[in-house]
């Protein structure tokens, strides 16, 4: 199970690949960038979910390696 830490790492990875693939936007990305860049945004959606389920499970005294990544249609469909 993923600590708090590597669920961290991962997002700040995903973000630098993130920013790299924006940044060059201004340069037409291709089908399979703007498919990448979707993916990326999603998987970032879920990770935070993570996070934020760990840090309420331990928030209240329950154990945060219980919290599972929930399906990318689930996180996506959130109501703001």
């Amino acid at each position: 199970m993923a600590s708090d830490e590597d669920i961290i790492g991962q997002i700040g990875a995903l973000v630098a690949e993130e920013r790299e693939l924006r940044s060059q936007e201004a340069h037409r990305l291709t089908d399979e960038e703007r498919a990448r860049l979707r993916a990326l945004n999603n998987r970032l959606d879920q990770c935070w979910d993570l996070l934020r389920q760990r840090r309420a499970k331990e928030e209240y005294g329950a154990d945060p390696t219980e919290a599972r990544v929930r399906p990318e249609s689930e996180v996506e469909n959130y109501r703001q």
